[in-house]
């Protein structure tokens, strides 16, 4: 399945009214977000659902796959793009299992074993971090570069940085064999979410491009 993994953002709706986190999502995805995680540790599935299909109606207008944390029933009924599932929720394998060949799967993975057994299982992608620590709630064990550059090198499937990545410290990931970033806070706390992620962007496909004709070299 093809998809553009490289600016990856996942939601964060703790400091927003509902108004101000769809007015988020939409700047962000006009200022080049490819890739969108609708995630809520803390909402009924009714309001899950209902949050997730006013997302989707963002993403859809952008053409920027949608995918729902955790989830798997709340992805099947808003119809988004796949879901996302950690160490903690339902196995990859499962995931694939009832999504079926046509959903996105991405999975969590922190070391080379856990990266290779998702991947195996099904998984489209990889998240590995936190690489900074992070300003969510989500509770969080730092990963180094190196062991995520093992990890990019291990499997065949996009692998994408995470955890309190912003504009000002992604140059670490300078010579890394990433496919991307996921950011949360840099543009979901940004004052303007749409320069914040053009910006990112410009900064990112520089380090992306200058990655990728070093490992040509």
């Amino acid at each position: 399945m093809n998809f553009d993994i490289s600016l990856y953002l996942v939601t964060d709706s703790t400091y927003h009214n509902e108004k101000q986190f769809l007015s988020i999502i939409e700047k962000a995805c006009a200022g080049g977000v490819t890739l969108l995680q609708l995630r809520e540790k803390n909402r009924t599935g009714r309001e899950y659902l209902d949050l997730a299909i006013k997302v989707k109606r963002i993403t859809d207008k952008y053409s920027i796959p949608l995918i729902i944390d955790d989830r798997i029933d709340i992805a099947l009924a808003s119809d988004a793009a796949g879901v996302h599932v950690g160490a903690e929720d339902i196995p990859v394998k499962y995931a694939r299992k009832i999504l079926g060949k046509n959903k996105i799967v991405g999975a969590t993975a922190k070391t080379v074993e856990t990266a290779l057994e998702a991947y195996s299982s099904g998984a489209d992608y990889i998240g590995t971090g936190a690489i900074f620590p992070t300003t969510t709630k989500v509770i969080t064990k730092l990963t180094d570069v190196k062991t995520l550059n093992e990890i990019c090198k291990a499997v065949p499937i996009p692998v994408v940085a995470i955890g309190g990545l912003n504009i000002d410290n992604i140059s670490i990931l300078q010579n890394s064999p990433i496919d991307g970033i996921a950011v949360v806070s840099a543009i979901m706390k940004s004052k303007n979410p749409k320069i914040e992620a053009q910006k990112l962007k410009r900064k990112l496909e520089d380090i992306l491009n200058k990655n990728k004709k070093d490992i040509i070299k």
